[in-house]
């Protein structure tokens, strides 16, 4: 038999065939855009995912017939809000998870339901990318069509109801609205009330491997998929994501190395960082939470770096050559750990976690006539691993101790970048030989909840096996000195970083 996983990406739907051994069989990836209307705004149309969604599944069905389908999960974007009225028509563009408008309605809601009380129930502080604030913003400037809804969706759950004609959602995607109880697994009824909302715009919440629904005879004959197929739950992209990498019991913690960066960790039991600097939300392991921090620039510093320093090796790359980023960092070997003292704050979009701050901004510290470019190179990799790490020593102060960390985004191709991870937090890294991202946890939880395995952790032991593992070496005592030294500059900062965003703002 063979599963499905449908991941609704921003501006792509990725679609994976596998079958019962875990291997992946065909892939789909339709393109589709988003739009920006209005600065911090961003918007997409359902109706495109809808339509890439139907010819991603035609395409996996050239490969196998539809009745060799067990089953199909679905994944995506998070913090979406796809307003439905009573005939199930979509009432405007969905208001996306990147979509930052909503900054005073976030605090309107803090102030009617409570700081402390917010972060008890939903685990997290209210952010603009998450969903209430789209819903009280929709409701303070489009009473019309507000009066109209009937249902709030997030994006893999429009698809769903499409697919299926039901209307259905996980509890790791609810997570992500501020309108979950995250303890709880179900509904805030208070938060709804306070927020005088109703419970029916809410889909049924499950948990990530519940069959929930079925493929409709309308949608079979739109995509060639049987009737009756069960469409399990499913996941946020970001919990997926780690079923995808093996993340699905305590102990285990995954780094994503993309252009933001991404520390995820399981956790037996709810736990909320008293300060609301991680996310709390339940993960799409049954029973289980997981806690995360987001670095905005992490290979997205390498990047910028690259871009900007690294001239002479693009030069070689595009003539032939070596690729530029195995250039910068074969001399960043070179350079002795710690960089000599050189130490690079890779604050270049703001921050998020451990510092929620949009003015905080890149910097090289400690230069010196002995600094080199193969220091420059060193210090943005380590800046890096050491904002990485600072997520990590917050989820350690709550109970989370890793045995092991395991690496994946495009950072992750560089043997330094991993040894510098490893000695940075005193842990083994490993790679694992699943690359596939969300859509492939999507269909590993569709394996599960039809039956083909028992758990989602036997599942990701039969699929995914290391390939990989750095262990720390001497250079993690270097680190151990230099890393208190990165923690104190920011604050050391701060404030100067709001006072050069307040002199820079009437010219920009």
């Amino acid at each position: 038999m063979y599963y499905i996983g449908i991941d609704v990406g921003t501006s792509s739907v990725k679609a994976l065939l596998i079958n019962g051994d875990g291997k992946v069989i065909n892939a789909a990836n339709p393109v589709y855009s988003f739009q920006t209307p209005k600065p911090l705004w961003a918007e997409g149309n359902p109706l495109d995912w809808w339509d890439a969604t139907q010819t991603a599944i035609k395409k996996l069905l050239v490969t196998v017939q539809s009745h060799e389908i067990a089953g199909i999960g679905l994944t995506g974007q998070m913090h979406g809000m796809v307003a439905l009225n009573k005939d199930g028509n979509v009432l405007r563009p969905c208001i996306m998870w990147n979509d930052q408008r909503s900054h005073l309605e976030c605090d309107e809601i803090t102030q009617k339901v409570g700081y402390e009380n917010l972060l008890k129930i939903t685990g997290n502080p209210v952010l603009p990318g998450f969903t209430s604030p789209k819903i009280l913003w929709t409701q303070k400037n489009e009473s019309d069509l507000f009066s109209s809804i009937d249902k709030i969706l997030l994006p893999k759950d429009f698809i769903r109801y499409k697919l299926t004609g039901e209307f259905y959602s996980d509890v790791s995607d609810a997570s992500g609205t501020s309108l979950l109880d995250v303890g709880k697994r179900s509904w805030s009824s208070e938060i709804l009330e306070i927020m005088g909302w109703s419970m029916s715009w809410m889909p049924e919440v499950t948990e990530s491997t519940e069959p929930s629904s079925k493929i409709s005879s309308e949608t079979s004959k739109l995509t060639g998929l049987k009737a009756g197929t069960p469409v399990v739950a499913g996941g946020g992209d970001c919990a997926a994501q780690a079923v995808g990498s093996g993340i699905v019991k305590e102990g285990k913690v995954s780094v994503t190395l993309g252009t933001s960066g991404v520390v995820f960790a399981q956790s037996d039991k709810y736990r909320v960082e008293p300060n609301g600097k991680l996310h709390a939300f339940c993960h799409a392991v049954p029973g289980k939470w997981h806690l995360m921090g987001v670095m905005l620039s992490a290979a997205g510093s390498f990047q910028w770096y690259k871009n900007q320093f690294g001239l002479e090796e693009q030069k070689i790359e595009n003539n032939g050559g070596a690729n530029a980023y195995e250039l910068l960092t074969q001399e960043a070997t070179q350079a002795k750990a710690g960089s000599e003292g050189l130490f690079f704050l890779p604050y270049l979009s703001g921050e998020r976690t451990p510092h929620p701050d949009p003015y905080a901004r890149g910097c090289f510290i400690g230069m010196s006539l002995r600094h080199q470019k193969k220091h420059l190179t060193r210090a943005v990799l380590e800046g890096v691993s050491y904002g990485l790490n600072d997520s990590l020593s917050l989820m350690k102060k709550l109970g989370v101790n890793p045995s092991e960390i395991v690496l994946s985004g495009g950072g992750s191709r560089s043997g330094l970048w991993k040894q510098i991870l490893a000695d940075v937090f005193t842990t083994p890294c490993t790679m694992v030989n699943a690359l596939e991202g969300a859509a492939y946890g999507a269909a590993i939880l569709a394996a599960v909840g039809v039956g083909g395995f028992a758990t989602v952790e036997d599942a990701c032991k039969a699929f995914i096996q290391k390939t990989e593992t750095i262990n720390p070496g001497l250079e993690q005592e270097i680190y151990n000195q230099y890393y208190p030294i990165y923690k104190s500059l920011y604050p050391s900062l701060q404030n100067q970083f709001t006072q050069i965003a307040e002199t820079i703002s009437p010219n920009t």
